[in-house]
């Protein structure tokens, strides 16, 4: 379902500490925003080597390796997400096997770290930081590469409630209102029905609720704030606004000229 997979696009947005902002992480997640795959990967390995133990330069390259696939399949077209008919059309994806060998180990390696982290400290804001975004990643990759709706929802799930958890222990952390925003924006569109089934699994389903989420993390986040405005843009045309879709494409455009999915994106929105 596509609300499903849309939901689950970058629960990836999360503050990260000091200590990995000191090996240079933003810098590898705007290459990754511009395209520069290899670059973002040098960059996150060289956090690797430097932060022995932390999760977080791996749960961040695991993300260039999902993001790449994206670029490679077209998956991020805006068009993709407003035609609800040819999003339920999409076919299942052929992943590239070495990409997905890359991106499974990161997160095995994230799963190895902060298991035993959280298990004696629930609390503990790194681990879930990672926890969250592994969660997100895991179920982008199940939804949009591989298309199995129901497993994607779970992780989305997951994802979800760790980062309230960290929201509640850190209300200031902006980018983590994506994870809860995008849930209550694209599953508050859905039909009533359908609304009231997820509701029962514990989802939230109020669209205005997490569009205003989703401007936080657009305004203030520090590495997601790109991923909330095109997903705002989304909305936008969603919603007929054709004004704003293009001043927020238009922004993205000018801020990351060697992505170009941002400037064909605003090429087919008419005047």
């Amino acid at each position: 379902m596509k609300l499903f997979a849309v939901c689950c696009l970058l629960a990836t947005g999360l503050v990260l500490p000091s200590a990995a902002r000191a090996c240079n992480v933003d810098a590898g997640y705007r290459q990754m925003y511009n395209l520069d795959f290899p670059g973002a990967h040098q960059t996150f390995l060289q956090c690797e080597s430097e932060r022995q133990g932390d999760p977080l330069p791996h749960v961040s390259n695991a993300a260039a390796y999902l993001f790449s696939e994206f670029d490679r399949l077209h998956i991020l077209e805006v068009e993709l997400f407003t035609d609800d008919s040819r999003f339920d059309a999409r076919n299942k994806l052929k992943p590239d096997l070495a990409v997905r060998d890359a991106f499974m180990a990161e997160l095995a390696q994230v799963e190895a770290l902060t298991q035993p982290v959280l298990a004696s400290n629930p609390n503990e804001r790194d681990a879930l930081l990672a926890q969250v975004l592994a969660n997100g990643l895991r179920s982008d990759y199940a939804a949009m590469i591989e298309k199995r709706n129901i497993a994607s929802l779970g992780y989305m799930k997951t994802s979800r409630k760790l980062a309230q958890h960290l929201l509640e222990l850190d209300p200031s952390c902006y980018d983590a209102y994506l994870a809860v925003g995008i849930e209550n924006y694209l599953l508050g569109v859905t039909p009533a029905p359908v609304r009231w089934f997820l509701r029962l699994g514990g989802a939230e389903t109020d669209k205005d609720a997490g569009e205003a989420r989703l401007r936080l993390t657009a305004a203030h986040g520090r590495y997601l704030a790109p991923f909330a405005r095109l997903l705002l843009a989304v909305a936008a045309l969603r919603d007929h606004d054709r004004a704003t879709a293009r001043s927020l494409l238009a922004g993205l455009s000018s801020e990351f000229p060697n992505n170009q999915l941002y400037g064909r994106e605003l090429a087919r929105i008419p005047q």
